[in-house]
């Protein structure tokens, strides 16, 4: 284009993507003065003015208003300074728009009764200090009585959900099903049932004990490397099995205390097929419809936090390493 030629408003529309009206509705509110007019009074635009209306076509398909797009143009604000602000407030539209497609979408998936609507919105729309709140009052009713050391309650009551400040859809559909759950009193009770018959058991308190929870935690990093293992179909009697064996059982010695002795690797292989007992009897229970309820809680805090539930412990291969004859 030239840059001293003045051009109609068909023209303009044309280049610009605006249709002759909108073009007269900005000249009208003083957004965009014409350059000249013709004889007969029709408006001529030169190629500032052009460049000016591309400029505002997009910042209101951005949805700008017009009192900020004439402030930019006017030069009260930068182009930065209206992007930051308009940016800030479509976050705040997403979001909205996240909450409301969350609660649509578990109207759609649970047939949710009319009735709760209402309290799903209300929760999805929690406060942090109300979500930590909720959780709370469940984990002390489901704990009530349970008879194991209280540091093991402390590391149940950990493991809760984090919502994050921009949560996925997702995540949002996971915590009103979780704050839903968790509010229900035959869920409640399912837990609770779930906790005491699993852990109030004298091979539960042997599996909650300081000790063992230490040595657990002592050899996480190893029963990862087990994991890894195990899935790439490594043999248990193999010279890398009985390598992770020696470094698990080392670990766990050092953690108790103690040295690994070959009978500490006979007793913690006889720990982990007993836990390996209680991981089987526990998906038992679900797989028959009696309880999966902590599964459940622990599968959507998961989801709301944005991890993934853990790859279950190779309980007897790690079992059968560790009664492996050590290399020399």
């Amino acid at each position: 284009m030239d840059d001293s030629e003045l051009y109609p408003i068909g023209d303009v529309a044309r280049r610009t993507g605006l249709s002759v009206s909108a073009i007269r509705f900005y000249s009208d509110a003083g957004i965009i003065t014409p350059t000249g007019h013709t004889d007969a009074g029709y408006r001529l635009y030169d190629v500032q003015a052009i460049a000016r209306l591309e400029l505002v076509r997009t910042l209101r398909e951005l949805d700008a208003g017009l009192h900020d797009i004439r402030r930019l143009l006017d030069g009260e604000t930068t182009l930065r300074d209206l992007a930051t602000a308009h940016l800030a407030l479509v976050e705040r539209q997403a979001r909205r728009l996240r909450v409301r497609s969350a609660v649509l979408r578990t109207i759609v998936r649970q047939h949710t009764p009319t009735e709760q609507v209402s309290l799903m919105h209300k929760l999805v729309s929690m406060s942090d200090d109300d979500r930590v709140q909720l959780i709370d009052q469940f984990w002390d009713e489901v704990s009530e009585g349970l008879d194991v050391r209280p540091s093991f309650v402390e590391r149940l009551r950990e493991v809760r959900p984090n919502l994050p400040e921009e949560p996925t859809t997702e995540q949002l559909e996971a915590w009103i099903e979780l704050a839903d759950l968790v509010r229900d009193d035959d869920f409640r009770r399912s837990v609770r049932t779930y906790l005491h018959d699993t852990y109030s058991t004298p091979s539960g308190r042997l599996m909650t004990a300081p000790a063992t929870l230490g040595s657990i935690d002592k050899g996480a990093a190893i029963i990862q490397e087990a994991q890894v293992a195990h899935q790439a179909g490594v043999p248990e009697d193999s010279p890398q099995a009985r390598d992770i064996a020696d470094r698990f059982v080392t670990a766990i010695a050092e953690a108790a205390g103690s040295r690994a002795t070959t009978e500490v690797r006979h007793r913690l292989a006889a720990n982990l097929m007993l836990a390996k007992d209680l991981h089987e009897t526990a998906i038992q229970r679900a797989a028959s419809g009696l309880t999966d309820a902590h599964g459940r809680y622990l599968s959507l805090v998961a989801t709301i936090n944005g991890t993934k539930a853990g790859v279950p412990v190779p309980y007897e291969w790690l079992a059968v390493a560790l009664n492996a004859e050590s290399r020399p």
